[in-house]
């Protein structure tokens, strides 16, 4: 079976003092483990791969190595770069987000139960939200510290814990997953 492209997004690392993975390390580590065409982008934490696995697997392999090599587990969702490119081409508020800073993806292994998607209050006090499939797509056009969006438990509300990523790094990781 032929490799396919791989974008890794690891999640709740770097942040502060707590919870540190090298990305040089981390690539390091991923290419002894068999992985090919390794690159990280930025530190939060950003891998493209190419590997045989099927995602739920790989997702299950990069989450232990990481558990073994740095002793913290992290929760990883991986995404083809097929399917990152499609989150791109198919941008919900393109006509809306003007800052990709103030833009936000989270990306999720399942998608959320549509009874709980349904049971979403509207947006108020600026911003949009949209879940489409297995992403939660944020436009806070206040920024993430004066938006009452961002402040939102999403996990709760959704059920489903995820990774986000400024639109920035979105487009970024899907033209490094070319």
């Amino acid at each position: 079976m032929s490799p396919t492209r791989y974008v890794a997004l690891l999640r709740g690392i770097n942040l502060g003092t707590a919870r540190q993975v090298g990305m040089p390390r981390l690539a390091e580590l991923l290419g002894a483990r068999g992985y090919e065409n390794v690159r990280t982008h930025l530190r939060s934490g950003n891998v493209v791969l190419d590997s045989p696995l099927a995602e739920a697997e790989l997702a299950a392999d990069l989450s232990t190595a990481i558990g073994e090599e740095f002793g913290f587990d992290v929760p990883v969702v991986v995404r083809t770069g097929q399917e990152l490119a499609a989150v791109v081409a198919g941008d919900p508020f393109a006509t809306v987000a003007t800052d990709p800073a103030r833009y936000l993806v989270t990306f999720m292994a399942e998608p959320p139960d549509p009874a709980a998607v349904d049971a979403l209050p509207p947006a108020e006090g600026g911003g949009e939200y949209l879940i489409r499939g297995r992403e939660l797509y944020l436009w806070l056009p206040d920024g993430i510290q004066n938006s009452p969006l961002a402040s939102w438990k999403w996990d709760r509300l959704i059920g489903r814990p995820g990774a986000a990523r400024n639109w920035n790094t979105v487009v970024r990781l899907a033209e490094l997953a070319r």
